[in-house]
């Protein structure tokens, strides 16, 4: 299956029209019209509803889409470390993360590096712990900003010097409101929204001392700041780490740390025997160099 296909796919499927696809792509039609049914039949499979306007994908189409865009974008990432000039120290570096404080250090980090080298440019993906470890796992993605723990046997990382306060964001005319700190008990019954991701469930299950799922569940969120917006609605308790959300002058929304305090180390991980590009171990280099030098 060649790259070039994929690529032709990808448009097809974003456009929903093979002669707007064409135009998009600089080729004729009827040479569009010939790749994608050589593609279909290399697979076995049909990619494509043709309707008389508007094209739309098969379940396997739908299953390939998704597929490509990862080759066609881990294609794109690696090209792009090589075709630099040799004596600048260059490329391109992937870190996906969650909502956290933690993000300051990397963006110090970032700025540290590029000052030395501003040749180099970073990309950042928004996810939580299970999106980003996808990616990475995937390749898309060079490291991953994830709440502790670390599956040590499949990722080496570092500690990073900063922790995640969990508590309850809720509106200012809570009945909970004008509390210090929430207990479990004071939540147990009533509408959560809580995050999705794995390490968050167990964390918080040891927390109430019983499944998390066995609770009242008003809804998920993958990143938070939606998930205020219910909040503000009346929808439930978010349950959430502090200082991602302004609640401070006119905001409808307060935050209350939990009790007994649950807080949350974070990790920069990446794949075990990671081949880095050059920009990429100078991150490293550097946020290995920032870690010691912490507050001294």
């Amino acid at each position: 299956m060649e790259i070039r296909l994929l690529r032709y796919f990808i448009a097809v499927a974003n456009e929903q029209n093979i002669s707007a696809a064409a135009d998009y792509l600089y080729i004729s039609q009827p040479t569009l019209s010939r790749q994608l049914s050589d593609l279909e039949a290399e697979l076995g499979t049909s990619l494509f509803i043709r309707g008389n306007r508007k094209i739309t994908l098969t379940e396997e189409g739908t299953f390939l889409l998704a597929k490509a865009k990862e080759i066609v974008g881990l294609v794109d990432k690696t090209e792009a470390n090589f075709n630099r000039p040799a004596e600048i120290v260059s490329g391109e570096i992937y870190i996906g993360g969650g909502e956290t404080e933690a993000m300051h250090f990397i963006a110090k980090t970032l700025k540290d590096l590029r000052e030395e080298h501003p040749a180099i440019q970073f990309h950042l993906y928004s996810g939580n712990a299970d999106d980003v470890t996808d990616k990475l796992n995937s390749g898309l993605l060079d490291f991953g900003i994830i709440i502790e723990p670390t599956d040590k046997q499949k990722y080496d990382y570092m500690q990073l010097p900063a922790k995640d306060v969990w508590g309850v964001l809720m509106r200012k005319n809570s009945p909970l409101a004008h509390k210090s700190s929430i207990q479990p008990e004071d939540v147990k019954d009533k509408p959560l929204i809580i995050s999705r991701q794995t390490t968050v469930d167990n964390e918080l299950s040891g927390w109430f001392g019983q499944n998390i799922t066995d609770l009242n569940i008003a809804g998920t969120y993958n990143l938070l700041y939606n998930a205020a917006r219910m909040v503000e609605e009346g929808l439930g308790y978010a349950l959430c780490i502090d200082k991602l959300i302004n609640t401070s002058g006119n905001s409808q929304l307060c935050f209350k740390p939990l009790n007994p305090k649950l807080t949350a180390g974070l990790n920069i991980i990446w794949k075990k025997h990671q081949v880095f590009s050059n920009a990429a171990n100078k991150f490293l280099d550097q946020i290995r160099y920032n870690i010691e030098n912490y507050n001294s």
